[in-house]
């Protein structure tokens, strides 16, 4: 299976357990990687025929941006059904979620999930 990727995708949002991360938004860095089949776009040149990267990352920022989740969890799952939903030539989704301020001792914190297709279905 092919895989379209967008890595280092920064937002940011309000995001967190504690009373200070509910009051500031925080930056969020994404990793993705959507698995669908590439062949017909290969041979038509159409944007139609495959994910529009752009229009994705356009989708998961805005998302993010007026989302309101305490979770990492919460936020990548929803990442993830919206994707799988609304780009249904996506067969399955990688994603990875930092987040660089949660943890003043680390560069970085965060999970990696995947989910596919069929599991929504």
């Amino acid at each position: 299976m092919d895989i379209i990727f967008i890595q280092g995708l920064k937002t940011q949002a309000i995001i967190g357990i504690y009373d200070w991360e509910r009051e500031k938004r925080q930056p969020l860095i994404f990793d993705i990687d959507m698995r669908l089949p590439i062949g017909d776009a290969a041979k038509s040149d159409a944007i139609k025929d495959t994910v529009d990267y752009k229009q994705v990352s356009d989708e998961i920022i805005q998302l993010v941006e007026v989302s309101r989740f305490e979770l990492l969890e919460s936020l990548a799952e929803a990442i993830c059904e919206h994707i799988l939903t609304q780009h249904r030539a996506v067969t399955s989704v990688r994603l990875k979620v930092n987040k660089p301020q949660a943890v003043s001792e680390t560069d970085t914190v965060g999970l990696i999930i995947e989910r596919h297709q069929n599991a929504n279905a």
